[in-house]
Parts: structure tokens; C-alpha cells; sequence
């Protein structure tokens, strides 16, 4: 489990700009970023013991949200070489093994087994880091729909595509709350600065337990 180092002087600048103290009911929807084989179990080519120490955490924001009717969206990071979706041929040239386990079906791009996966639960496939970005465009179509106004960013990694995301819900006008128990990155350092930048400027960030006490609250 990460040990997370979020200053006090982060959290109280960030305060002007993102304090979220309350969930609008009806108005809130649960993302959950990339929480994939390839990222999350043992033997993924990115795996990630924080990212499994998030996972119950995870799914008891799920469970709470969906236990009010709100929507939880998990998304998938995903490769192909098929028109507009797919990335530039020189950007992952490297890292062969990581795009072969991203391809749809590949067991690496499926959702980790130990996730609660609810029979309504919304499933995007995204093909760049931050899901509003994505080419395909579902995630911003399918927060419209649902008429939100607050996304809470859970997932993985905290440093690459759940600050992403979390910044374009921001630009997006979205109120982003950003659960620093239930992200994770590879390391402690890379987890607590994009915690901090996440905080001073884009998200508030909260744990997991404040976070379903106001949903709780709702």
C-alpha cells in the first residue's frame, strides 16, 4: 500500500479552486481507470503490487455508488493500428510486449479478475492515457448522457492515466475528487506528486473512507 505525503499547504491551496465537500445526488458518476491484467495482476507486463493493494478499496466505492443508482465506469487501455484510434507508430516502439497485451481480447487487456464488475457497470475501451482524449470519445459522450457534474477517479496509474483524466474532466468543467487510496503507481514518489499536482490545481483529493461517508451522505 502506498505510504501517501500530501501537504498540508497542497491541500489548503487547493482548497480555492477544488473542495468538494458533497456529492450531488444523481450527479456523481465513479470512474475507474485501467484496473487491467496487464497493469494489476502478478504476471502483467506493467504490473503494479499498489494497484492490487487498491483493489478492494476499489470495489467498495463501487458497491456504495451503484447502491445508490449512480453510475461506476471502468475503462480499458487499448492498442490497435486501425485508423483514428490508434497511436502514432514511433510513441510505444519499444514496448512490444505491453502493446501485444493492450490488443483487445489479449488476457493482459481484460479487467482484473478480483474486480466487482456490476452487470450495469458502463465498460470503455480508451486508446490514449487520459479518457477524454480518446479519439473514440464515449467517456465525454457518456457523461453527458448521464447529465453528471462530479467524477470521483479512482484506478491506475495515479502519475500517467488517472491524473490525465482527471485533468481533463477538470478543463472539461467537470468537479473531480480524486481518491488517494484507491490510485496507484509504481512508487511511492510517483503516486504523492501526482497526488500534489492533482491537488493544488485540478481535483480534491480525499481517501476512501471520506469519500463513502459523503456518498453515505448523499
Amino acid at each position: 500500500m502506498h505510504r501517501i505525503d500530501l501537504p498540508d499547504w497542497a491541500i489548503e491551496r487547493g482548497r480555492a479552486l477544488n473542495d468538494f465537500p458533497a456529492l450531488p445526488p444523481g450527479r456523481t458518476a465513479l470512474i475507474v481507470i485501467d484496473m487491467q491484467n496487464v497493469f494489476v495482476a502478478e504476471d502483467g507486463v506493467f504490473a503494479s503490487a499498489h494497484a492490487r493493494d487498491i483493489a478492494p478499496a476499489i470495489n467498495r466505492l463501487a458497491a456504495a455508488v451503484r447502491g445508490r443508482g449512480w453510475p461506476v465506469i471502468w475503462t480499458r487501455t487499448t492498442h490497435t493500428g486501425e485508423g483514428p484510434f490508434a497511436s502514432p507508430d514511433w510513441q510505444y516502439a519499444d514496448l512490444a510486449d505491453g502493446v501485444a497485451a493492450l490488443q483487445a481480447g489479449a488476457p493482459g487487456h481484460a479487467l482484473y479478475p478480483l474486480m466487482d464488475v456490476g452487470a450495469r457497470d458502463i465498460v470503455i475501451d480508451k486508446y490514449r492515457y487520459g479518457a477524454f482524449a480518446c479519439p473514440a470519445g464515449r467517456l465525454a459522450r457518456v457523461l453527458k448522457d448521464l447529465g453528471a457534474e462530479t467524477v470521483i477517479v479512482t484506478g491506475t496509474s495515479t502519475n500517467c492515466c488517472c491524473e490525465t483524466t482527471a485533468r481533463e474532466a477538470n478543463m472539461a468543467g467537470y468537479k473531480v475528487i480524486v481518491v488517494s487510496d484507491a490510485t496507484a503507481a509504481l512508487t511511492d514518489a510517483e503516486h504523492n506528486a501526482a497526488l500534489l499536482n492533482l491537488r493544488v490545481n485540478f481535483a480534491d483529493v480525499r481517501r476512501a473512507e471520506d469519500v463513502l461517508g459523503m456518498i453515505a451522505a448523499a
